[in-house]
């Protein structure tokens, strides 16, 4: 399969080269074979513009292909395919090629083209990413931004006719988007410092001087461009919008205009506003009117559906950090909610804890007589304890100071590190623990996503993996080692095995120190490495494969001769002077947790999210799990054999399904609690850490803890380069099909294509989870809707480009957004980031409901303090919920998600829906009936034969959608949880 994979790529990679004059670029056809449907669009969002010398043509970047139509206006002719990425066009100054710079093969590099679409040539390659080109009034040499210098964006030159690059600016601040002056002496930028502030500079080639330009308060300067006469145009945008400048004077009135170069001609300048194409001649304003033909597809294929009724025997797939011991004879390991012990031998595994609490990342002392692991057995938030495996007993090791995970012992039994998170959203510490005393002692704070610690034979450093970033413009980076000293004095340094390669993951893909400090185990391109490295952990060598096997989480025995790793089900140990590879027995299943006997419910009143109707006095009669009928209310005689629920203040609903959210382990069990309390019992995670969501699905169908249903992704498939500890940089095409291959063996509800994930790779991730039956979803729109992925997560949020192309500035998507939603029915998950400070400020009592107490104290803050990000997000939900409506008429399937933990968010997501204009029946739909059916679940909705998912509320939300937050019971897989039971259960 992954040589077939290889051979598409590189056949798609030749398209554009065999493109004629006379036609359209052909695209690889939709991995599922389905016609696509053609449209024509007459808006581009995010577009940009690039005007011919001789004013006669134009190009655009069209959901990231290159179109060439008449200056006048008319019909936009398509010179490459759909799987470039090509943005920011700009023609040569002879009007013979255009430049641009597109993510062609996995990273952004420059390109050039002729304007009929052949002699695609590439300028740059390697592993850093090549952007925003712009050719020097002689046409002999290109400016480009670039982040090869390893540590930041900066303005670097590219000459034609050698190749030789030369490097312009150098600093801590991010130099983006150059033009040239009209005598190419100079190249001006803009230079950014965060999200906010960027100001504009210009550097003076001849001697390197640099000299500001432009640079006020509170408002970022983007996209300078000089005209012919030295004019300086760019673009302005704070929280009132997005404007066009020239030489400080507004020019563009009250249009919304894209962050992009204009572009000069004869007479005027070109620019992208609204959507549209503008042209400006002194004071005169024209729009180019422009079609453009797109084509989407409506995914057809067989889905696979979850079972929620067979009681047989399950395979449990979720092994969460299995760790061998130190003399290679037993394995500690958590599932189905609990820690497990087995031989390496196999046979069955014995469960050491046995109860409801989340227990997690279990590690062996070193004598091997004790184990660590985390647990909320105390109540509460995760704390460490030690099993004494001779006399069974358990010691809290730490209290409330902090919330360990991922423990690791010292080489001489004195100490646990542990992460700790410190209070932050993703971020944690790194933290020791006295074993005797229980001092504990912080190493680091505040780090992004570090992986799990492991010690120095010598006991001086701790080693975590963390994202080593490329620069400030972008997240993401490689997963590089992060040495920690433990005495608290040293600073800590990266140590990197192999520049610009990634530990696959932060969330199991090590690196592990051997107990003789000589060398390191890591997972890279999916498979089990070593290298050689000095006491300070120095890479001594490069990582070289031990197995093919497709290996995850790798512990060492304690005289380094064997190391124990997941392979997809299974759990094997290597044998590291052989290689010869051993597969562990582990024969542990479960059974789906079941309810028996009859459950009447009497609601005074019930929407059942079918019909837009509030039907009175109803009784739903529970079979199991099921719903088998919706009567009216009978006040005869009870049957002593039926539990009776008396609700005639309340109102029935479907359990709500947040179709966005992440399962974190330092919330503890309360999370799962506070789902339920706030009305949820479906909760869909897009996104996870390999099996430990995995785990979290099993405990909740073997009913181990009280919690609503999961669904749950594969981790996020990224492509090189890497954010969050729950992704994974694909190194390329075969390391895909381990990815693949994976998900299958798990049997995720969902594959994540991710932000740096190439276009070819998506086609790929689509054909093989409509084969496993199930869908795909990401943050792409184009080519994604032409591909067959099934949905989109976000409005906006995060772009590889660092906009976004599902909407422009403002939150505005424009006809091309609008119609590649609508016609190809897909599910876009909102997110409307920003909902939760004007849900609140219309209802503030809800900042003190006692539901909250559920969360940590510092999650507790985003809904109890005002966000630092609310000036940022505000200004924008205007215009998204403009979006969200004629995205939810054009046919757009909406689905209700937050992207947060805290369950508030999901009732002010659907608030903010109807504020955007849908009906509250409407908004209701999309935390019900929209997700179930996206889910393929049979719930959603209140009728005989789906199952008993109900959540009761005072009050009528079709009155007042804010009635939602109101929940007094829920009905979860047919077993009934009053708000206050789950509150009383947490402590």
């Amino acid at each position: 399969m992954a040589k077939l994979f290889m051979k598409a790529w590189v056949a798609g990679m030749a398209t554009v080269m065999a493109a004629s004059a006379s036609a359209q670029p052909a695209n690889p056809p939709p991995p599922g074979g389905e016609t696509p449907a053609a449209f024509d669009v007459h808006e581009g969002t995010s577009m940009a513009v690039s005007a011919s010398p001789d004013g006669k043509w134009l190009a655009i970047d069209l959901q990231g292909s290159l179109w060439i139509m008449p200056a006048k206006g008319g019909r936009a002719k398509r010179i490459t395919d759909y799987f470039w990425d090509a943005r920011q066009p700009v023609w040569a100054p002879d009007g013979s090629r255009l430049a641009y710079f597109a993510y062609r093969d996995g990273g952004y590099d420059l390109w050039t083209i002729r304007p009929d679409g052949s002699d695609a040539k590439k300028l740059t390659n390697g592993a850093y990413d090549d952007r925003e080109p712009v050719f020097s009034p002689d046409g002999g040499t290109i400016a480009f931004s670039s982040d090869r210098s390893g540590s930041s964006y900066d303005i670097w030159t590219v000459d034609l006719a050698s190749g030789a690059l030369r490097q312009v600016t150098k600093g801590p601040l991010e130099d983006r988007m150059p033009t040239w002056s009209p005598d190419g002496a100079r190249i001006a930028y803009s230079s950014q410092q965060g999200m906010i502030k960027a100001s504009l500079f210009a550097t003076t080639l001849a001697d390197g001087k640099e000299s500001p330009l432009k640079a006020v308060d509170g408002v970022r300067l983007d996209a300078p461009s000089f005209g012919p006469a030295g004019q300086l145009a760019y673009v302005a945008s704070d929280h009132k919008g997005s404007r066009l400048e020239i030489d400080g004077a507004v020019v563009s009135g009250s249009e919304n205009v894209f962050p992009f170069r204009v572009s000069w001609n004869r007479g005027g300048y070109y620019y992208v506003s609204d959507g549209k194409i503008r042209h400006r001649a002194g004071k005169n304003l024209s729009t180019v009117d422009f079609a453009a033909t797109l084509e989407a597809v409506r995914p057809s294929y067989a889905r696979a559906k979850r079972d929620w009724d067979s009681t047989v025997p399950r395979k449990a797939l979720g092994i969460v950090h299995p760790k061998i011991s130190p003399d290679g004879s037993r394995i500690a390991f958590v599932a189905l909610g609990d820690l497990y012990m087995v031989s390496t031998r196999g046979g069955a595994p014995e469960n050491l804890t046995k109860d409801a609490a989340l227990d997690a990342d279990p590690a062996w002392s070193p004598d091997g007589r004790s184990i660590v692991w985390s647990s909320d057995r105390a109540g509460g938030l995760p704390e460490l304890f030690i099993r004494d495996l001779a006399t069974g007993k358990d010691r809290q090791l730490t209290s409330m100071e902090t919330q360990p995970l991922g423990a690791a012992w010292s080489p001489d039994g004195t100490k646990v590190a542990f992460l700790d998170i410190d209070g932050q959203w993703g971020v944690a510490g790194v933290c020791m623990v006295d074993v005797a005393t229980g001092k504990v002692t912080r190493l680091q704070t505040s780090l992004g996503q570090p992986g799990s610690p492991s010690w120095s034979a010598d006991g001086k450093y701790i080693v975590i993996s963390m994202s080593h970033k490329y620069s400030a413009s972008f997240r993401e980076g490689t997963n590089q080692a992060y040495v920690i000293p433990t005495n608290g004095k040293t600073e800590p340094f990266w140590q990197i095995p192999e520049e610009n390669m990634s530990l696959d993951t932060r969330s199991g893909s090590g690196p592990a120190w051997s107990p003789d400090g000589t060398r390191m185990a890591g997972i890279y391109e999916g498979l089990l490495k070593l290298w050689p490295v000095d006491r300070d952990g120095k890479p001594l060598g490069p990582p070289r494969a031990l197995a093919s096997d497709t290996a995850f989480f790798p512990t060492w025995t304690a005289d380094g001769k064997t190391i124990l790793f997941q392979s997809d089900d299974k759990l094997k140990t290597v044998n590291v002077e052989t290689g010869v590879v051993t597969q562990v027995p582990l024969d542990l299943s479960y059974r789906l947790a079941k309810p028996t006997g009859r459950i009447i419910i009497h609601v005074g009143k019930l929407v059942d999210s079918v019909r837009d109707e509030t039907q009175l006095n109803k009784d739903i009669v529970i079979d199991g799990n099921r719903i088998t009928a919706i009567r009216d209310h009978d006040a005869g005689a009870r049957d002593p054999a039926v539990t009776y629920v008396d609700a005639p203040n309340l109102t029935a609903i479907p359990g709500l399904i947040e179709y966005h959210a992440h399962i974190q382990k330092d919330f503890g069990s309360n999370l799962e609690k506070a789902w339920l309390a706030y009305g949820i019992t479906t909760v869909r995670d897009p996104g996870t850490m390999v099996y430990d969501a995995v785990e979290d699905r099993e405990a909740s169908e073997a009913g181990v803890r009280i919690s609503p249903r999961f669904y749950t992704a594969s981790p996020l498939l990224e492509w090189q380069r890497v954010y969050y500890k729950m992704g994974v940089a694909v190194s390329g095409p075969a390391h895909l099909e381990r990815e693949l291959g994976r998900a299958k063996a798990l049997k995720y509800d969902l594959i994540k294509s991710y932000v740096r994930m190439t276009d070819f790779g998506q086609r790929r991730i689509v054909e093989a989870a409509h084969a496993m039956g199930v869908p795909v979803s990401g943050h792409e729109i184009f080519p994604a809707a032409y591909t067959g992925v099934d949905g989109t997560e976000h409005m906006g949020a995060t772009s590889r480009r660092g906009y976004s192309p599902k909407q422009g500035p403002m939150g505005m998507a424009y006809d091309d957004v609008i119609q590649l939603f609508g016609r190809s029915g897909r599910t876009v998950t909102p997110t409307m980031f920003g909902a939760l400070s004007g849900y609140l400020a219309k209802y503030p009592d809800y900042k003190d409901d006692p539901r909250l107490k559920l969360y940590p104290v510092w999650a507790q803050r985003s809904v109890t303090e005002r966000s630092p990000f609310e000036g940022l997000i505000r200004p924008m939900m205007g215009g998204m919920m403009v979006s969200l409506k004629k995205m939810y008429d054009a046919g757009t399937q909406v689905v209700a998600g937050t992207d947060t933990m805290i369950a508030t968010n999901l009732h002010a997501e659907i608030a903010s829906y109807v504020d955007a204009g849908l009906t509250p029946f409407q908004a209701l739909q999309t935390a019900t009936v929209n997700p179930a059916r996206a889910l393929n679940l049979d719930a959603g909705t209140l009728e005989a034969g789906k199952l008993a998912d109900i959540t009761l509320l005072e009050g009528d939300p079709r009155e007042n959608i804010a009635n939602t937050f109101k929940v007094k019971t829920v009905v979860a897989n047919g077993r009934v949880l009053k708000e206050e039971e789950l509150i009383a259960s947490s402590r």
